[in-house]
């Protein structure tokens, strides 16, 4: 039986359906589990936490002598199967857009949020525990907002990611870039959440890999190599065993490296052989993987990475999928260095929805005519007036600068 109970009721034993907050205030990445120590009661008190549905069926009911003066308690209809969700889905549609400076804020947090939440998950994954799925859609419903309101905020803040948190983030990463594919192909938004949870999970299957391979900063043995290809078929055989996940995510596991010319693997598929998903998954996969620093390289720059890929579209990706990737990104994505016509240089800090993916927005921070630091300036190149165009790429090595991210980050306070 369910019961609404206030947080001085709880104890251990009580297993926890729902709390009575929403997914990013709470310390937990699951919606439901026991209470198995006190250190689990102290983390829902200090998170501010009011009230909590229990389950009476699966945990400890209240103690009556906890109960003398007690705070009424709800108990929901016995026909009551589960809890209605706090915060109830908003069509994607009615989604309001946003600059991205409005969003950073909200993305950075819900970045934060989900690499805990991740790492606790894919920590249950290593131990043998199977997923709960539908665990991780608060998550999901999270992120895909965010994209929504504006995709580079968070899709750019989780390409920062370190060599040591590559796992968990290249996970976060590649289902807000699912999330983002699926709106340019205009998915309807219950493929578009199952695409982010697809994301979420399709490398869950490295939980299998031994830690040393995985995180292995030279070169792979042929024997390390075969272990690593192992992980589509591992994560697809921990995705069956688990709750909630559906043919999506089992079929993006498990294809995600799939080529179109069927050089790929587990199973060689070739052409139409690959669903749809699994080959968002490889663009959405490849990318991510490139642009990140990982043990044993330097990430590439976004636009780089873009080029490179396109250079291997006919063989690994399927056009169509791939030209909307790039629609959803952008030309010049989020964090990309360009050198503009003026001479100036400058960080792209914001794509121009419904605009040519040709004229983002930048921030100038340098000048190659005085090769030195010039005072940060946001340029529309949209813009009415506007007179300034990007006329190439740049590496940043190449004109000796360092940290480039804070220009799009919004620390333009230029070097110290």
């Amino acid at each position: 039986m369910l019961k609404k109970i206030s947080q001085a009721e709880i104890r251990k034993g009580m297993y926890i359906q729902e709390l009575c907050a929403s997914w990013m205030s709470s310390p937990f990445w699951q919606k439901s589990f026991m209470i198995d120590s006190q250190a689990t009661i102290e983390k829902i008190r200090n998170a501010g936490i009011k009230e909590v549905w229990i389950d009476t069926a699966k945990g400890c009911d209240v103690l009556v002598e906890e109960a003398i003066a007690p705070t009424p308690i709800e108990v929901a209809p016995e026909s009551v199967i589960e809890l209605a969700p706090i915060e109830p889905r908003v069509p994607f549609s009615e989604v309001q857009s946003v600059s991205m400076d409005a969003e950073m804020g909200r993305a950075a947090k819900i970045v934060d949020k989900s690499k805990s939440a991740v790492f606790s998950m894919f920590s249950e994954a290593r131990m043998g525990k199977a997923i709960e799925a539908e665990q991780a859609m608060p998550l999901v419903e999270e992120i895909a907002n965010s994209v929504m309101r504006n995709p580079g905020a968070l899709i750019g803040l989780a390409r920062l990611k370190t060599a040591d948190d590559y796992t968990y983030m290249h996970s976060v990463a590649v289902c807000a870039l699912m999330i983002a594919l699926s709106r340019q192909l205009g998915l309807n938004d219950d493929d578009t959440r199952e695409a982010g949870l697809a994301g979420l999970l399709h490398d869950i299957g490295k939980m299998a890999v031994p830690a040393d391979i995985l995180n292995k900063p030279g070169k792979l043995t042929d024997e390390e190599f075969v272990s690593i290809k192992e992980h589509p078929s591992a994560g697809y055989e921990m995705l069956l065993e688990s709750k909630g996940v559906g043919q999506i995510a089992l079929d993006v596991c498990l294809h995600h490296h799939e080529k179109m010319d069927g050089t790929g693997y587990p199973k060689g598929l070739k052409g139409d052989q690959i669903s749809l998903f699994a080959k968002m998954g490889a663009v959405c996969d490849v990318y991510d993987a490139i642009t990140s620093n990982r043990p044993y390289k330097a990430g590439w720059c976004p636009a780089e990475s873009l080029k490179k890929m396109s250079e291997w579209s006919r063989g690994h990706f399927d056009e169509v999928v791939f030209q909307a990737f790039v629609r959803s990104i952008g030309i010049y994505p989020v964090g990309t260095l360009v050198k503009l016509q003026s001479g100036r240089l400058g960080v792209v800090v914001e794509q121009q929805i419904g605009k040519s993916l040709l004229l983002p927005k930048v921030r100038a921070f340098f000048s190659t005519k005085s090769m030195a630091y010039i005072s940060p300036a946001l340029l529309d190149l949209s813009g009415p007036g506007n007179q300034d165009k990007i006329v190439s790429r740049e590496d940043a090595s190449t004109w000796g600068l360092k940290d480039i991210d804070r220009y799009w980050l919004g620390d333009a306070t230029g070097p110290t």
